[in-house]
């Protein structure tokens, strides 16, 4: 499956079918973020519902702390 992730071609395997699977990945787990989901943002609690499609874009935002 081919997704768009913050603008970038990505290409997944079909075992990631939900936003949960997709956040779920050591590059986004235990990220704190807001999910955009082909111009619409995604609550926390639909990530298990939401399924993912090719060709969909993802923007994931996450936030940095800092002092």
């Amino acid at each position: 499956m081919k997704l768009y992730i913050n603008g970038n071609e990505t290409r997944l395997g079909e075992a990631c079918g939900t936003l949960a699977d997709l956040l779920s990945r050591p590059e986004w787990k235990e990220r704190r973020m807001i999910v955009e989901l082909n111009g619409a943002i995604v609550g926390k609690e639909d990530y298990g519902h939401v399924t993912l499609a090719d060709g969909d874009r993802v923007e994931l935002v996450h936030f940095v702390g800092g002092g």
